[in-house]
């Protein structure tokens, strides 16, 4: 998970707190969260980055639509990364 961009990052929760999103449904969520609209020269490059990681998986809707789900691999690394963050958050609270 360490090799992952922030935006990497950001797109595994989109895709782990979702069923099965397509490309577009995980675009509209990342373009509210950063205020701006993504292109798809930078979101499906970065997709299949996750895959081709094996922390997500694609799959076809239909003819014209993908889906994407997270992998085990893909919870588990984003369960490692909240443990990791939890301890510098969890140690400044105190």
């Amino acid at each position: 998970m360490n090799e992952l961009t922030g935006f990497q990052r950001d797109l595994l929760y989109v895709i782990a707190g979702a069923d099965q999103p397509s490309g577009q449904d995980v675009k509209e969520e990342v373009d509210q969260y950063y205020s701006t609209e993504i292109n798809h020269g930078r979101l499906y490059p970065n997709l299949d980055t996750l895959v081709n990681k094996e922390l997500v998986e694609k799959g076809r809707l239909d003819r014209r639509t993908n889906y994407y789900a997270i992998t085990d691999t893909g919870e588990e690394a984003l369960d490692e990364r909240q443990e990791w963050e939890n301890r510098y958050v969890e140690s400044e609270a105190e």
